[in-house]
């Protein structure tokens, strides 16, 4: 039986800049443990539009914190983390990939104003389609179950296909800064050497 495996997911304000090394530090254990066949659904959003990882500030040191970029390196880290992870665990069968659920109304917008979604739907063109929570479940469904994506890996979806590279709207597409398996090796490496500081400073 295949293990469903979501990862990611949060609001904005909920957002910490490292939520990424967490996924990695959980990721650890669910490669050495998932058996042969297992799939791992990480969950992102359209608005990893809004940045890319900015490895010279991932923590917002040394420029003003902004959520939404923020939440936007934050998606952006879940599909490298697909990304990476894929070819990480391709030799043990495990496949990993990012998704986009869609815009759905549930408690992940509690901590966001209607203001706000309002400012976010004028700027996306003002014709935001809102997905039930069983059309937001579809792609995840099947990115974690479907016999047609078996054996494959690091890939983004969105809508139950395969999203274009590359060929962007306010909530289709993926970016190609997003696949980049060049900065999905060095946020791998980042994660794991944050952690791993972190830890000797907890022991210390």
């Amino acid at each position: 039986m295949e293990r469903i495996v979501p990862v990611g997911g949060q609001a904005p304000s909920a957002v910490r800049a490292q939520s990424v090394q967490d996924e990695i530090e959980q990721a650890s254990d669910l490669g050495a443990v998932a058996a042969a066949g297992a799939r791992v659904v990480s969950v992102s959003s359209s608005a990893h539009h809004l940045s890319p990882v900015v490895f010279d500030d991932i923590h917002f040191e040394r420029r003003p914190y902004d959520p939404w970029s923020a939440y936007g390196q934050s998606k952006t880290a879940n599909v490298l983390f697909a990304v990476e992870a894929s070819r990480r665990w391709a030799g043990d069968d495990i496949a990993v990939n990012a998704l986009m659920p869609g815009g759905i109304r549930t408690n992940l917008q509690r901590h966001v104003s209607d203001e706000e979604l309002d400012r976010l739907r004028v700027a996306a063109g003002g014709d935001v389609k809102w997905k039930t929570p069983e059309q937001g479940a579809a792609t995840s469904i099947l990115v974690a179950v479907s016999p047609l994506l078996a054996g494959v890996g690091g890939r983004y979806f969105e809508d139950c296909n395969e999203a274009e590279v590359g060929v962007l709207s306010a909530r289709n597409g993926v970016t190609p800064y997003a696949l980049d398996p060049q900065a999905a090796a060095r946020l791998w490496d980042v994660s794991e050497q944050t952690l791993h500081t972190g830890r000797a400073a907890t022991l210390a």
